[in-house]
């Protein structure tokens, strides 16, 4: 796996100070930018973190670019909002030779049986594909035989906002491990860019001392000070 952040806002925490300012000021966006202090700065943003006013912070945007990772994890990512995507097409990107990258995921290669016979899998729909393309059946069609496991790779854009709902959600053990992953690199790439932000970034048992997971929590609020334990589906 390979994440990169290869676009951001410039200087996001004086953007998204501004926004914040001018909600209060007669003086234009682009001169409070200028005078803001970098200690305003983060006394604004704390005033707006702690106080769940987050759409000043919707100003920030961040575009990463990630290789090698999987169709499944991909599909947990575009569930996420607000942001945008653009993944590689297996429309209009062949597989050559019927090999195609694929992501083993860690508790199937703990094992080496199942690893190998994973790894065989892969290798016959592999084969398969390339029959198909082989007979002239349209790439669009022949790539209904690959797997979840198929590596892909994918440029997306969010917010702060947004990525801040998104470490909640996958920076949690309970997440997959690959977008957890994916998720922890994000943050490491994120966080010197904008550490007034991204330090309110993390799992709610850590933002919040609040678990929400319920009956399927796995157990860590117990450590933290005041931390509790709640769900969002509460039985009838």
């Amino acid at each position: 796996m390979k994440v990169f952040l290869i676009s951001h806002t410039q200087d996001p925490e004086a953007v998204v100070a501004a926004a914040i300012n001018q909600c209060y000021s007669a003086s234009g966006g682009a001169e409070l930018k200028e005078k803001i202090s970098p200690d305003k700065r983060e006394r604004l943003i704390n005033i707006v973190m702690n106080g769940g006013h987050l759409s000043t912070i919707e100003h920030a945007s961040f575009t990463f670019a990630v290789e090698g990772v999987s169709r499944a994890l991909t599909h947990q990512l575009v569930r996420h909002r607000v942001a945008s995507f653009s993944q590689q097409s297996q429309r209009y990107v062949k597989f050559k030779d019927g090999k195609f990258d694929f992501v083993t995921p860690p508790k199937i290669a703990a094992h080496k049986d199942l690893k190998e016979k994973f790894e065989t899998k892969m290798q016959e729909l592999g084969e398969f594909y390339e029959e198909m393309l082989e007979a002239k059946v349209p790439a669009e069609d022949a790539r209904a035989i690959l797997p979840n496991a198929t590596a892909t790779k994918i440029v997306f854009t969010m917010n702060a906002r947004s990525l801040l709902n998104f470490f909640e959600h996958r920076l949690c053990v309970r997440a997959q491990a690959e977008i957890r992953e994916m998720a922890t690199k994000m943050l490491e790439l994120v966080e010197p860019v904008a550490p007034n932000i991204f330090k309110f970034a993390g799992p709610t048992c850590a933002t919040q001392k609040i678990c929400w997971e319920g009956d399927l929590s796995c157990g860590k609020w117990k450590a933290i000070e005041g931390g509790e334990l709640r769900s969002r589906n509460p039985k009838s």
